[in-house]
């Protein structure tokens, strides 16, 4: 249903997290390289669990690759700085749901060419959230308003 892109990640268990949040979710996960870790890493592999084997995952040499190889219809990117509260973007099935690095985020250019720049909002005095939480909201929510098409019916 969404495509969710990881620009770069650095962590880890934020990319084993997303691969089971993808799988459960219906979506399809694409991760731009280089990474900041092994594939093979441990932590990857506990975050995964048994689901990275029914993960479907998708490698770029370059967010360029990326857009090139995949032509998505709408970019969706998410950053602090983004103008639209995540809850007010109409998602389509679709979509490309971007999250950048975990250090430093997207870099300018990508939010420059993104159709929508999304933020999720925090408290005063908060920093950031994790990857991984980011982009679980971000899933959840264009799921929600497209029904939780595909779900097992809530059991």
């Amino acid at each position: 249903m969404f495509n969710v892109v990881l620009h770069e990640p650095e962590i880890p268990p934020n990319t084993g997290n997303l691969m089971r949040l993808t799988v459960n979710t219906g979506c399809r996960l694409h991760l731009i390289h280089p990474l900041g870790f092994d594939l093979n890493a441990a932590r990857l592999r506990r975050a995964g669990l048994d689901y990275r084997e029914h993960a479907a995952v998708a490698h770029h040499d370059s967010y360029a690759g990326f857009v090139d190889e995949v032509k998505p219809p709408r970019v969706v990117a998410f950053s602090q700085h983004g103008d639209t509260l995540y809850t007010d973007v109409d998602y389509r099935p679709g979509d490309t749901l971007l999250f950048g690095k975990e250090s430093v985020g997207l870099p300018a250019e990508i939010l420059e060419a993104a159709d929508v720049v999304a933020r999720i909002p925090i408290a005063a005095g908060g920093r950031s959230l994790n990857l991984a939480n980011a982009a679980a909201i971000a899933v959840y929510e264009a799921w929600r308003q497209h029904g939780f098409s595909d779900a097992d019916g809530g059991r």
